[in-house]
């Protein structure tokens, strides 16, 4: 298992190369020494999935405010997404600045996420599932979020969502601080 730095710090790209012969494949999708080896504290105490029958589904942008803040480790199980990391640590020299991987069951890499960044995806093919290893437990009032297309920060979409929640189409403006 290999994590790659991206442009934002602590944000992982995460690559587990398949061992393939007659059978199929095998990949590794954890490895608590390959994390450590790169300084990072992640104790896994959750591990959810998301499905998603439509091409076009957008989710986020989500995280969960301190206390409960979370780590998560994000891979596509299943189909494609286009899998986005925003930036939302106010100390962080990327603050607002965001990042995104082509993330398939094909190409098997992974986002790690830190604390503090927020995380949404659009689904590229239909019954696109995404994998999620967290650090934490979900805490509903904790939970917050930001909408997808808000121009603080400019995230260029490949293409407009054809199916999102409510919620996320109507997250407010992020506050300018």
């Amino acid at each position: 298992m290999q994590l790659h730095p991206t442009p934002l710090p602590q944000v992982f790209r995460v690559e587990s190369p398949a061992h393939s012969d007659m059978r199929g494949s095998f990949r590794r999708s954890w490895c608590a020494d390959s994390f450590a080896a790169a300084g990072l504290d992640f104790v896994l105490r959750q591990a959810s999935l998301s499905t998603n029958p439509h091409r076009h589904t957008l989710r986020g942008m989500h995280w969960q405010a301190a206390p409960a803040a979370e780590q998560k480790l994000v891979r596509c199980v299943a189909g494609a997404v286009w899998d986005v990391a925003l930036d939302l640590r106010p100390n962080s020299p990327t603050f607002r600045h965001w990042y995104a991987e082509d993330l398939s069951a094909e190409n098997g890499r992974a986002l790690f996420l830190p604390q503090g960044v927020a995380h949404g995806f659009l689904s590229l093919t239909a019954d696109a599932v995404v994998e999620y290893l967290i650090d934490a437990p979900f805490t509903p009032e904790a939970a917050r979020g930001a909408r997808w297309n808000d121009p603080a920060f400019g995230i260029d979409w490949p293409a407009p969502p054809a199916l999102i929640s409510d919620r996320d189409r109507d997250w407010p403006d992020f506050p300018n601080v």
